[in-house]
């Protein structure tokens, strides 16, 4: 194979001497063999990538594939990442499971599609939705922010009860209209997010894509959709953020967020305003205080405090300047699900067609406590208590990662529109939660039911 230094410029123009190319024949091919192989090697190599660089793009982005958040730990190094994994969906048996899952049952029932099914409030508020007729379909990415195998314990769980959880990204457009496509669904239950306000700070991208852009694609699809839902959605006490005055009324300054998730609740509640203006989505946001309770949160402080007592560990108790008092108004799961059933009950119908406003939308935003604020310290007083271990505490300053010192919920609100009205004290719902937690945990035993 000659040199490519040795073509003529002008092709036609060159004639080969023979007796030289056979002097030289067996010489050349000898030294030019290795350059040969190398050549032919890496050039079927390069081939090969562009192949499967070619049919991977093409998979990806077939309609018969969704993605999951990428508010997995393992993006903290690379936020920019738009998905972790690929899950197919698709097919006549996978719309027959939506469809069964989705159907109503009772008369007047709802159908209604639950994101963040496999989450801890989502949970509960799927089974309850089911027992009572109504037609559920769950969607969750099943990211791994804490253990996944608790949600995937939690879906099994849902998935005896008749619920389906469709799994995929709130960010995949094509997947959540195909939903829509399959189901016509009088309502939508949105809990999926990226929770944790001290996780905020390793990883503020997840926050953004699950929690501003997640929603606003959610209401993308919404505002399409004919006929459109009415929409309830978890926002967060948080949003109260720097705010001093309590308890904290609906009515009260938003616009102090001290963290990003607070941040994000609140840009939640602003794009909601605005999609409700422009295309007559009926919107109900509800901002949960301190939920805790069986099938809980592993991040959330009453859960990691019963682990840590329970293997002897020290437990961090925080105090504010002046040793003040933290303390938070702690609700129990079940009087938090009542509450997200009862905005589900009085939402109004959407007032949109085709993405086109017809008329005035409602737009509301509740409280969800117990209005019964509770020192940190007490808490652990209880939970020694019923685990009959005691606790080593640890006392330290309330750090400046979002954390507030207060919560209190002003429910009247609450109480006047969704017949709210909490009834479950922290000695009783520690209680049941601590005996989920220990059968749960327990090597070998029966995992609890909702």
């Amino acid at each position: 194979m000659p040199h490519l230094d040795n073509n003529p410029s002008t092709p036609g123009k060159f004639k080969m001497d023979k007796s030289s190319y056979i002097h030289h024949h067996h010489h050349r091919l000898r030294w030019h063999s290795t350059p040969l192989v190398k050549l032919t090697f890496w050039s079927f190599i390069f081939l090969g990538l562009i192949l499967m660089f070619f049919f991977r793009s093409s998979s990806s982005s077939s309609p018969s594939s969704s993605t999951s958040s990428s508010s997995s730990s393992s993006t903290i190094g690379d936020t920019t990442r738009r998905s972790l994994r690929t899950f197919s969906w698709g097919g006549p048996s996978w719309e027959k499971r939506v469809r069964n899952s989705a159907k109503v049952r009772a008369s007047n029932g709802f159908s209604v599609l639950v994101t963040g099914a496999a989450g801890f409030v989502g949970t509960h508020v799927s089974a309850a939705l089911k027992r009572r007729g109504d037609g559920v379909l769950g969607f969750d990415n099943f990211n791994d922010y804490y253990d996944p195998s608790l949600k995937r314990a939690r879906q099994a769980l849902l998935e005896r009860s008749g619920v389906f959880i469709v799994e995929g990204d709130i960010n995949d457009q094509a997947l959540l209209k195909k939903l829509f496509e399959v189901v016509a669904f009088t309502h939508v239950m949105h809990l999926a997010a990226q929770a944790g306000v001290r996780y905020a700070m390793q990883n503020p991208g997840s926050y953004v894509h699950s929690n501003i852009a997640g929603f606003v694609s959610l209401l993308e699809i919404c505002k399409s959709a004919n006929p459109q839902p009415a929409i309830v959605w978890a926002s967060s006490s948080s949003v109260y953020g720097l705010n001093t005055k309590v308890p904290f009324s609906e009515k009260d300054r938003t616009d102090q967020p001290a963290s990003l998730y607070a941040a994000t609740k609140k840009a939640g509640e602003e794009i909601a305003h605005t999609y409700n203006h422009i295309y007559g989505l009926s919107l109900t946001g509800l901002r949960f205080f301190t939920v805790y309770g069986p099938w809980g949160r592993p991040d959330m402080a009453y859960f990691f405090f019963t682990k840590d007592i329970l293997k002897g560990k020290s437990i961090p108790i925080f105090e504010a300047a002046n040793h003040g008092t933290v303390a938070r108004d702690f609700t129990y799961i079940d009087d938090i699900v009542k509450g997200c059933l009862g905005a589900l009950d009085t939402a109004e119908k959407s007032t949109g067609s085709g993405g086109k406003k017809t008329g005035a939308a409602q737009l509301r935003v509740f409280n969800l406590g117990n209005t019964s604020p509770v020192p940190v310290s007490d808490l652990v007083s209880i939970l020694e208590r019923l685990l009959k271990v005691k606790a080593k505490r640890m006392v330290m300053k309330l750090p400046r990662n979002g954390d507030v010192q207060y919560t209190h919920a002003n429910i009247s609100y609450a109480q006047r529109e969704l017949g709210y009205k909490p009834t479950t004290d922290l000695q009783t719902g520690l209680k049941k939660f601590v005996r989920w937690y220990l059968n749960y945990y327990k090597p070998g035993g029966k995992k609890s039911a909702v």
